[in-house]
């Protein structure tokens, strides 16, 4: 309420928790609001609109591994779902002003965006980003933010998850997809609505959308090693020799230099020498030849936690908010980065 009070022109929205029945309140009816089946959320006034329509941008995210923490998204495209009636002149009243219902408004069916995405078959994403160029509009502002949010999301709930995944003998026979939801304002900053554990995939409503879906679900079981490059026949008595074809010591090994020195070969105490091979423990050994078996399968997918590396030493309050099986991840990828190019 403090909030509210201090932004007394704010408007918001109330949501109930299965995402259905949404109403539209000014300070006056949240001060009056007693549920606990609902949620509020700021309503953002100034959308960005195209061709009038409010939209908002889906993204899918794959969780690949809790300790450590490794999460991707499909970068190949989004789901853009545009509000059938236009924003203006706005009626809180008409939820299809303001609302993405089950019956959106497809981007084919926008005319600002039907010719890239119909006649020169660029996907949601590109559709958007050739749009926004043509109005001297900077879409990587959008990206990255959305890419920000996703990130430090998952990282707030990193306990929560774990706490859940710790019910379980093993921790790592698991992956998790969803779709983060957001909405873009006039200036092109990024608001998260909400991350949907359930995504919708069926192509039944929108046919056109069954390529998008096709892919999503095809590089994803790609990135967690459903389907593999080498037939299934050869999987159940695969021997040690082929699975070291896909991935083996000599693919994790990093820091040449530092772990062929004394101070790594006397001790495993200092934090590059802990990546060393003899100090390498059996589940570290395990979730980092996992790591290098989905940057080698991630096809379209991309990487954001841990985020894209740079050469340059890590700062130490970089490192500092993270667990330690994420701390020494963090820096296996950026050994990688050093190493080749390719894995910055």
């Amino acid at each position: 309420m403090k909030y509210i009070d201090n932004n007394p022109a704010s408007s918001f929205v109330e949501k109930n928790n299965d995402h259905r029945n949404i109403f539209f309140r000014n300070k006056t009816d949240l001060k009056k609001l007693n549920t606990n089946n609902t949620f509020v959320q700021e309503f953002v006034g100034n959308p960005l609109l195209i061709s009038g329509h409010k939209f908002d941008i889906g993204i899918y995210t794959i969780i690949t591994s809790i300790e450590p923490l490794r999460i991707y998204i499909y970068n190949g495209d989004a789901i853009l779902r545009f509000c059938p009636v236009k924003y203006y002149p706005f009626d809180s009243k008409n939820l299809d002003k303001y609302v993405v219902g089950d019956d959106y408004l497809p981007i084919w069916r926008v005319p600002s965006l039907e010719y890239y995405y119909n006649e020169l078959d660029f996907g949601m994403k590109e559709s958007l980003n050739a749009y926004l160029k043509s109005k001297g509009k900077e879409p990587l502002k959008i990206w990255n933010q959305i890419e920000d949010s996703i990130r430090l999301t998952i990282l707030s709930k990193e306990q929560d998850i774990l706490n859940v995944v710790n019910r379980f003998k093993f921790k790592r026979n698991f992956f998790e997809m969803m779709r983060f939801d957001f909405i873009v304002d006039e200036d092109l900053n990024v608001f998260l609505l909400e991350a949907n554990m359930s995504p919708n995939l069926s192509s039944a409503h929108f046919p056109p959308n069954q390529l998008l879906y096709q892919q999503v679900l095809y590089n994803m079981f790609s990135l967690v090693g459903v389907g593999h490059r080498l037939y299934k026949a050869t999987q159940p008595s695969r021997s040690k020799a082929e699975e070291q074809m896909v991935v083996s010591d000599r693919n994790i090994a990093v820091y040449p230099e530092e772990c062929s020195s004394m101070l790594c070969r006397e001790s495993c105490v200092s934090s590059v020498c802990q990546l060393c091979k003899h100090c390498l423990s059996y589940d570290t050994k395990e979730y980092l030849q996992e790591a290098y078996r989905e940057h080698m399968d991630k096809g379209d997918c991309k990487r954001i936690f841990p985020p894209s590396m740079s050469k340059l030493p890590i700062p130490p309050e970089v490192l500092e908010n993270y667990s330690p099986e994420n701390q020494l991840q963090y820096r296996w990828f950026q050994s990688k980065c050093l190493l080749d190019d390719s894995w910055c």
